[in-house]
């Protein structure tokens, strides 16, 4: 997403770079925009984390019938699900006046709530360390080109969600079905509908290209360890946006693109709908998500590694490092203390090699990401099994809230 003026991120690119795929450029509000002629503006009471509603999310919608991808079936019938997202944003614009962003979502209850992405509706990523802030006024249009104002439920910056709510009396609601991103594989065809630059309802199409994806959040310093990788153009405006199966499901949140030129080149990302269902749940039942959190960076042992470093298991996550005061600092988990290179790789050997948490294996440094921030809570006590001087050991750890930064001393 990007606002104007100096500091508007993703277009210039002159090396590799990861772009935000939410924003239209920030414009001082008047008639010259347009979209805002004639039109009562309502200002949002933005609830921050904590303050959110408590309704539960009723999803009614069915999946659609057949084995076949039809793009034309998948348009029709969940296009008028899908709306665009208005956010304006006050001193984020020219000469620090009213700021526009312009991203997508879509309806997932016929009570109004709506998914996207936490940086469409929130100035969460627009400058390094920078405290976020909500939009200060948000407007939902549908495919008929009405509109509605909504109110922010909450946001999960470590997984770029966002929920916002519209009252059900304002326009007719059509819920889209959630899918079941776990099932998500290589090679089958999606379907993402959305608003790239402004072009409300567009249609595009293409296949998982991978899954399971490490990438950087964009508006966090953590990974999402399970994004799903797509060839499908998105461009920027798609940013909240729904990507569909073949069965009309959404299966997962288009967030960012990997890009030369800032636009789409074949490499786009989208939020798993799994972990966007647990933000989801979570904000509309208490305005905040909750992860939980050891304190480790780790890598992910292959046979390269483990025969260079000698360890007995082939599989597991590397302790490389452990931040003090941490859980992990306190249960007396240990990081590497030599740099070794393998394989042209910089790798800190002599730390403990996690094989297993709570009994269920670990074969990559994603896995223990994936267990822990999924799975426990903050408060609970969960058992790694190391691999320390050749011995399999078992170490409780109390887990504690994950902090915004990773690195930082506790």
């Amino acid at each position: 997403m990007s606002r104007h003026g100096p500091g508007a991120a993703g277009l210039v690119a002159l090396a590799l770079i990861v772009a935000f795929i939410g924003g239209a450029i920030a414009l001082g509000v008047g008639k010259t925009t347009g979209w805002f002629d004639d039109t009562e503006t309502v200002v949002v009471e933005s609830a921050g984390p904590g303050e959110g509603s408590t309704a539960a999310v009723r999803n009614t919608a069915r999946p659609l019938i057949g084995n076949s991808f039809d793009p034309a079936a998948i348009y029709r019938s969940r296009s008028p699900g899908v709306v665009t997202i208005y956010s304006l944003f006050e001193g984020h614009g020219q000469g620090s006046g009213t700021g526009q962003a312009q991203g997508s979502g879509f309806v997932v209850s016929p009570d109004g709530y709506i998914l996207t992405n936490s940086h469409v509706i929130t100035t969460a990523g627009e400058e390094p360390n920078a405290p976020v802030a909500a939009a200060q006024q948000v407007f939902v249009e549908f495919r008929d080109g009405d509109r509605a104002t909504a109110t922010i439920v909450g946001w999960d910056l470590f997984d770029d969600t966002g929920v916002i709510k519209v009252d059900p009396a304002d326009h007719k609601l059509d819920s889209v079905p959630l899918g079941d991103s776990a099932r998500v594989v290589v090679g089958e065809p999606v379907a993402a509908i959305g608003s790239p630059f402004g072009q409300t309802s567009s249609l595009a199409v293409g296949v998982v290209s991978a899954t399971e994806r490490s990438v950087r959040s964009l508006t966090s310093l953590y990974n999402i360890v399970d994004a799903i990788q797509t060839d499908a153009p998105i461009n920027r405006g798609n940013s909240g946006g729904p990507l569909f199966n073949a069965r009309g499901e959404v299966i997962g949140i288009n967030a960012q693109i990997r890009s030369d030129s800032g636009n789409a080149e074949g490499v786009g990302f989208a939020i798993p709908i799994n972990s966007a269902r647990r933000s989801m749940e979570q904000l509309v039942q208490s305005g905040k998500v909750r992860y939980a959190w050891v304190g480790v960076a780790t890598r992910t042992l292959t046979p390269s590694i483990a025969k260079e470093l000698d360890y007995e298991a082939t599989a597991g996550a590397v302790i490389e490092s452990v931040v003090p005061g941490s859980p992990a600092a306190q249960a007396g988990l240990r990081g590497g203390s030599r740099l070794v290179r393998v394989e042209g790789a910089d790798v800190r050997a002599g730390g403990d090699l996690v094989v297993a948490i709570d009994g269920a294996p670990v074969t990559s440094s994603e896995d223990l990401v994936r267990v822990i921030s999924g799975r426990l809570v903050p408060g609970q006590t969960t058992r790694l099994t190391v691999i320390r001087d050749g011995e399999r050991v078992v170490v409780p750890v109390v887990l504690v809230e994950r902090p915004p930064d990773p690195d930082a001393p506790h």
